[in-house]
């Protein structure tokens, strides 16, 4: 198996659907998933969430987080684990709003970065990530921090 680095992850994400699957954990133990529109930063991960969303909830309990991107009709995918945290402040919310992400998030909170109270970031340091090439026949790359 040949070193994968972040950047090679990363690249082959962006050439799959902008839609992926963020699973987490409730206090009661049970496991939620839902789509998402994640998108990087560097090495990280950043998702637009509701603060008091489930996902919200979730991450205040059990900070691990996994991703799994849609895969194609050839079967290519990337899965990634991580430790997710919320972050609220006007700041990282500005930042954030102009230049990282590649959808209008007015869309969703009309209010902008500003004026939305209720909208954080859920930010998802990467710990491990894998690409899977037709579902892991056609091959399986590998990269831990």
């Amino acid at each position: 198996m040949s070193k994968t680095t972040i950047e090679q992850i990363r690249a082959f994400a962006s050439t799959l659907s902008p839609w992926a699957h963020l699973a987490t954990v409730g206090s009661d133990g049970e496991p939620d998933v839902v789509p998402v529109h994640p998108c990087w930063e560097g090495d990280d991960i950043w998702i637009m969430v509701g603060l008091d969303s489930v996902k919200s909830k979730n991450v205040g309990h059990e900070a691990r987080v996994a991703l799994h991107w849609q895969v194609t009709e050839s079967g290519d995918g990337v899965e990634v684990w991580g430790r997710a945290s919320l972050h609220g402040d006007i700041a990282t919310k500005r930042r954030l709003w102009n230049g990282v992400f590649d959808y209008d998030l007015n869309a969703f909170a009309p209010g902008g970065p500003d004026n939305s109270p209720d909208t954080v970031f859920m930010k998802i340091e990467i710990d491990r990530a894998m690409l899977m090439r037709a579902y892991g026949m056609a091959g399986i790359d590998r990269w831990k921090r």
